[in-house]
């Protein structure tokens, strides 16, 4: 049995991540092979893929970059092959949509493109790793599937905190992550007798770095929260390296809220 710190190492263990080259992805990346695993990082960008696998190289990691279009799922079911001979023990979905708006200005064509990047390239990512997290399972008796959502999967932004409507946080963002905290559930409870876990991370105000060079947008987003500022990336790692290892083994279908407690109020 593992005893202190030694519950949350993934030595040994192969990650995949979506999204991991950007504002939160890359902190989790480094969290993940900080920790022993071996990560696979995904992005459309197969510029920014070897970039970040350089710089987890260049400190003595393990990491891989595979780049491919998860919208495509013929692209997945290619790329995700290998894993029907090896075992896959994290599965993070982290890919998001970054397009702004509110109702009145937002296309139809918005809400359909988001909900593919966010809950359908997810569906399609968990189908084509069933083979590697089965395996997972029985190398190591646990796998981890996490999805990345938001707290605005739970609340609405505020209004009033954006310059105008075309600056705000889109419906279309929140809807498709209240789905995705959804589809955890039913995940959770597909899975969890397999000894698959799926559980979620909704992270409040983490500003992307362009975003925070509007000091005035940060010190009303700060404002809104009981802590009183924003989130950093390098926040996010604590939460992700718990569900991906067995220190939170028995946790399965939950929401893990890092926002400061921005939803508490």
């Amino acid at each position: 049995m593992k005893k202190g710190i030694e519950i949350f190492s993934l030595k040994g263990k192969t990650a995949l991540l979506t999204g991991a080259t950007g504002h939160l992805g890359s902190s989790m990346a480094h969290a993940l092979a900080e920790a022993g695993a071996h990560v696979i990082v995904n992005s459309r960008s197969q510029e920014a893929c070897v970039s970040l696998v350089k710089k987890l190289k260049q400190t003595g990691h393990s990491a891989e970059a595979l780049s491919f279009d998860i919208t495509d799922k013929s692209q997945i079911e290619k790329n995700l092959l290998r894993f029907g001979k090896s075992p896959l023990h994290i599965l993070i979905n982290n890919a998001a949509s970054t397009t702004l708006g509110n109702i009145q200005k937002a296309s139809a064509e918005s809400y359909r493109e988001t909900y593919e990047v966010i809950i359908v390239a997810a569906h399609n990512l968990l189908q084509a790793s069933l083979p590697g997290l089965r395996k997972a399972v029985k190398e190591t008796g646990d796998a981890s599937v996490i999805n990345i959502a938001s707290m605005y999967g739970m609340v609405s932004p505020d209004p009033r905190i954006y310059s105008s409507g075309k600056d705000a946080n889109p419906p279309f963002y929140g809807a498709a992550k209240a789905a995705l905290l959804q589809w955890t559930r039913y995940a959770a409870c597909e899975f969890g007798g397999e000894g698959i876990r799926v559980n979620a991370i909704s992270p409040g105000p983490f500003p992307a770095n362009d975003a925070q060079k509007n000091k005035g947008f940060i010190k009303k987003l700060s404002g809104k929260n009981p802590m009183g500022r924003i989130g950093y990336p390098d926040e996010i790692k604590g939460p992700a390296l718990f569900l991906a290892s067995t220190a939170s083994s028995y946790v399965n279908g939950a929401n893990l809220v890092v926002d400061g407690g921005w939803t508490s109020w």
